[in-house]
């Protein structure tokens, strides 16, 4: 009896010399509280860019709560309810999750597949998705639009079916809705963020409708910038981040090349090639995702026209791919780069000019039945080409009638139909006249950029287009 009462004396004794930390590390914190252990889960979440740097003032207020709710969501630990239920209180799974949490998708980070949903094609688009919801951290429906006067359009009509039914499914999921907000014209997108009055106006618009909506967040794909709207972009990120509180703000931006992709060797480069319309270091800052277009490549890299055998004019090649992201990775977390991946293809007139160069006038986007119905009638079998899509050259004389385009499909970057002429690296081209060339993104060369996106390390890929018209066998590669 006398030796328990010792040993517990003993006990006691040595628990009253122990620091208060000890006891204050294994407290779940929660909005108000303060002490050393709140900045040490701040430092936590500032490494895993959750919260902005700085952040780690030993206050758990509401920036730090906002973190924390984004860190249990993508984690899986709870998405929604109340401080009862755990939702933004950093308790006992909340620790362990943070502690083993790895950071970026190269140390073992599951790679997240998201894909966009369009407007024109809602119904399909829905149908295809909707037994595969399982497969998707997030979907982007293609929704809204920005009116010239710098307010919202529901385009695709998000509160109406198939929506309604197709969001309700999501949720049930837990499949981030996470709508998109397009707009293409840079002189507006100028006029109203150069403007504090109409740019706060835009912010709260958004947000609000993130809220009365129950959506997961919001995509932002303004595309078209001038160079003059740098920083009134990243003003407008930082003022919707700011009211969006712990909603997801996806941005999707146009890819950017590496200068020795854009001017060939010994070429005169122009003072103004580096004048950006985005900020990759303000966008990591309060972007949670940022998707990269990796696609609409066509004639453009000068670097890859010189070493890749004719035709060649793809919609991505994975070596451009790599070097756009290579790239943004200098400036933005890889544990928040998207890589977009196409489903789609493109229709060129080629017109041979010597034995490696080549005039390409493109002609149309299209789903790949088009190019399959065209290779059925004529009787030509598709092959692997150096981009690594699938594809074949022909004679349109030979459509007769020509195709109705029942197939073609709009896109998400803004093209204009072009003439470019490219050096490639010979060919096995055997004519001297003009012909027609297609190629397009199959499940072999989605399963080359998923492949890609983890050889990378980044969070994850993002399908243009989920719309029925995409290779079926894309599905058993997104997993």
């Amino acid at each position: 009896m006398r030796r328990n009462i010792a040993t517990t004396s003993l006990l006691f004794f040595l628990l009253f010399l122990m620091p208060s930390s000890v006891f204050a590390a294994v407290r779940s914190l929660s909005l108000g509280l303060s002490g050393s252990d709140v900045r040490t889960l701040q430092n936590a979440l500032i490494a895993k860019e959750y919260l902005a740097a700085g952040k780690a003032t030993g206050y758990f207020g509401l920036l730090t709560e906002s973190a924390v709710k984004k860190f249990q969501c993508a984690q899986g630990i709870v998405c929604s309810g109340t401080k009862t239920s755990g939702y933004g209180v950093y308790g006992p799974k909340t620790r362990a999750a943070l502690s083993g949490f790895a950071g970026t998708a190269s140390a073992g980070k599951a790679l997240e597949f998201s894909g966009w949903i369009p407007y024109w094609r809602a119904a399909t688009g829905t149908a295809d998705v909707t037994p595969h919801l399982s497969q998707l951290t997030s979907v982007m429906p293609f929704g809204y639009t920005v009116k010239s006067d710098g307010t919202l359009a529901d385009t695709a009509h998000l509160t109406e079916e198939p929506w309604t039914s197709f969001i309700a499914a999501a949720k049930k999921e837990k499949v981030r809705i996470v709508p998109t907000v397009m707009w293409g014209n840079g002189t507006a997108i100028h006029r109203v963020l150069s403007n504090t009055a109409t740019r706060i106006a835009l912010e709260d618009e958004i947000a609000n409708v993130v809220k009365q909506n129950g959506f997961d967040g919001i995509d932002i794909d303004f595309e078209a910038k001038q160079h003059e709207t740098i920083n009134y972009f990243s003003t407008f990120l930082k003022g919707l981040d700011m009211r969006l509180g712990n909603k997801w703000l996806y941005c999707t931006i146009e890819a950017r090349m590496p200068l020795n992709d854009r001017f060939s060797p010994g070429a005169s480069i122009p003072p103004d090639a580096t004048d950006y319309a985005n900020d990759y270091v303000q966008m990591n800052k309060y972007c949670d995702r940022v998707e990269i277009m990796a696609y609409d490549q066509g004639t453009i890299n000068v670097r890859l026209n010189a070493v890749r055998t004719a035709p060649y004019a793809p919609v991505a090649d994975p070596g451009w791919v790599e070097n756009l992201v290579t790239l943004a990775a200098k400036s933005i977390s890889k544990n928040k780069i998207v890589v977009g991946v196409p489903t789609y293809g493109y229709e060129y007139e080629v017109t041979p000019l010597s034995a490696s160069k080549y005039k390409y006038k493109l002609l149309w986007p299209f789903n790949p039945r088009y190019a399959t119905d065209i290779a059925s009638k004529i009787g030509i079998t598709p092959s692997r080409n150096s981009a690594g899509e699938i594809g074949f050259r022909y004679n349109p004389k030979l459509l007769e009638p020509a195709p109705t385009g029942a197939d073609a499909t709009q896109i998400q970057q803004a093209t204009t139909a072009s003439t470019t002429v490219a050096q490639n690296a010979g060919s096995q081209i055997s004519t001297d006249q003009p012909f027609n060339y297609i190629s397009w993104s199959d499940a072999q060369a989605i399963a080359d950029k998923v492949a890609l996106a983890r050889k990378l390390g980044v969070r994850g890929v993002a399908v243009f287009k989920f719309d029925g018209g995409e290779d079926p066998g894309m599905w058993g590669v997104l997993k």
